[in-house]
């Protein structure tokens, strides 16, 4: 059987979509799901391709008991939705770009802003992960603090659709 893939996009990949991937990696192993979905992350950007999460997330997610330290920043690109099922986008601008970017209807089909995940920030209209990059450390804490309820509503969309393809 193979893994249903989720891939977290943001601009570099090295601040808002690393912080997602961590979070949802962890919650889907303690969830008992870590065998049927692979979990990755990418930057609609190529500026930071082959380097680490910006130091101040790692020391977020590390605050969270989270380990940031082996992320290595890759870019999204139109082959990559042959390899992946759910791509996350962190705000509007990465959505509108992934969209773009896909091959086909179906490809674009599987593009879903994270906060989408989360009904508070429905309810609220909320749907998009503010970049900490420019920010102070209590910037990262706000990603994290975004992320992690909209990532436990992935979790249960990712049981749901489990459920389905068994």
């Amino acid at each position: 059987m193979s893994r249903f893939t989720v891939s977290f996009v943001c601009t570099g990949n090295i601040c808002r979509s690393p912080m997602g991937e961590v979070i949802l990696r962890d919650l889907l192993e303690r969830e008992g799901l870590a065998d049927r979905v692979q979990v990755v992350s990418a930057g609609t950007g190529d500026w930071h391709v082959g380097g680490p999460a910006d130091p101040r997330a790692v020391s977020t997610l590390k605050q969270y008991g989270l380990d940031g330290e082996s992320h290595r920043a890759q870019q999204f690109a139109r082959e990559s939705f042959a390899d992946v099922d759910l791509v996350l986008a962190l705000d509007r601008g990465h959505e509108r770009a992934l969209r773009t970017l896909a091959p086909t209807p179906e490809d674009a089909d599987k593009v879903r802003l994270l906060r989408s995940f989360d009904e508070s920030a429905v309810a609220t209209g909320e749907l998009e992960v503010d970049d900490p990059y420019f920010g102070e450390d209590a910037d990262f804490v706000n990603t994290y603090e975004e992320v992690l309820p909209a990532c436990e509503g992935v979790v249960a969309h990712l049981r749901e659709q489990l459920s389905l393809t068994r």
